[in-house]
């Protein structure tokens, strides 16, 4: 039995929606009959991706000339719920807007938050999050109880984003509240790493060096051979923490959640906190010289060997193509 309606946090990025908005947006449509999504911005810049997936009307606050995003958005959320009611579910994304209007909007409701979800569990007008706990080794289950809003927070790469050929969604004002001095705070600027080729957590092929590598300069390899693959380079949170490579390439627990079609792992143990990360990929393809390392237990092809020998062989056969 299906919920009567699911509202979806959605964000963009450089004009583009996110992908996670793209994901959520997936599972809603599965589990309600109606989706709506509310979206800090003009709503008809997103309209159309978003009917596309599936959402029936976005609630827009427009133009929020710098301000932070938190403040205004939890606030016009939480005043239009207590004007016209609550949906019987809120999805936000696991992405630092995401948790900040989540958390906001739980303290001004009183409701209850479940984190760090990769499925749900609707069972009428019952919801509950799965969790993965442990380093990712089991999963626990989460009910909602009581009649207080609903708000899950969502892991990237839980759900496929898949169309629903749906036409543009209608688009309403959402309004902002008079913030007080909670909403002074304004973005002066943004930093963003420049990168290259494919994002990591959306690369149809990753490939990732560990502590195997033995040394920083010895990265230049998962370079070249992503290169070559027009993959996305990442690496393990143990050279990450050693220096080797900033923290954005980081894929694991406290990483990424990749989700690619081929994963290769080079010179990468297997700790648990990693393969929480890219477990979720189609293809493993694991490169290491130790046979009884962990990766080889969910690798699809598993080659014992240096990596030393192994990499350069397989870079010079995709030269010589």
């Amino acid at each position: 039995m299906a919920m009567d309606n699911v509202w979806v946090f959605a964000e963009a990025a450089d004009g583009q929606v996110k992908t996670i908005t793209l994901e959520m947006l997936a599972k809603a449509r599965e589990i309600a009959d109606e989706v709506s999504c509310f979206f800090a911005g003009d709503g008809d810049d997103v309209a159309e991706i978003l009917g596309e997936h599936g959402a029936s009307t976005v609630f827009a606050t427009g133009d929020l000339d710098n301000a932070l995003v938190g403040p205004p958005v939890a606030a016009a959320l939480a005043a239009k719920i207590e004007a016209d009611g609550a949906p019987d579910l809120i999805m936000f994304g696991t992405t630092y807007d995401g948790r900040d209007v989540a958390g906001r909007l739980s303290a001004k409701l009183g409701a209850p938050v479940i984190t760090n979800v990769v499925d749900l569990v609707v069972d009428g007008d019952a919801v509950a999050g799965v969790e993965p706990v442990f380093g990712g080794t089991t999963n626990v289950t989460t009910r909602f109880t009581g009649d207080a809003v609903k708000i899950v927070l969502i892991r990237p790469k839980s759900f496929a984003a898949e169309p629903a050929g749906g036409s543009a969604a209608d688009v309403e004002d959402l309004d902002v509240p008079d913030l007080g001095n909670t909403g002074t705070a304004t973005v002066t600027a943004r930093l963003v790493e420049e990168t290259s080729g494919p994002k990591l957590e959306e690369a149809a092929i990753v490939v990732s060096g560990g502590r195997g590598l033995g040394e920083a300069s010895k990265y230049e390899m998962v370079e070249r051979l992503a290169k070559l693959l027009k993959a996305a380079p990442g690496a393990s949170r143990a050279i990450v923490d050693a220096g080797w490579v900033p923290y954005s390439y980081q894929v694991g627990q406290t990483g990424k959640v990749v989700k690619p079609t081929v994963y290769v792992a080079c010179g990468i143990s297997g700790a648990t906190q990693h393969m929480v990360g890219m477990k979720g990929a189609k293809y493993i393809i694991a490169i290491n010289k130790d046979k009884e390392a962990p990766i080889f237990s969910i690798a699809d092809l598993g080659i014992v060997g240096d990596v030393h020998k192994v990499m350069p062989k397989l870079i010079e056969a995709l030269e010589g193509r």
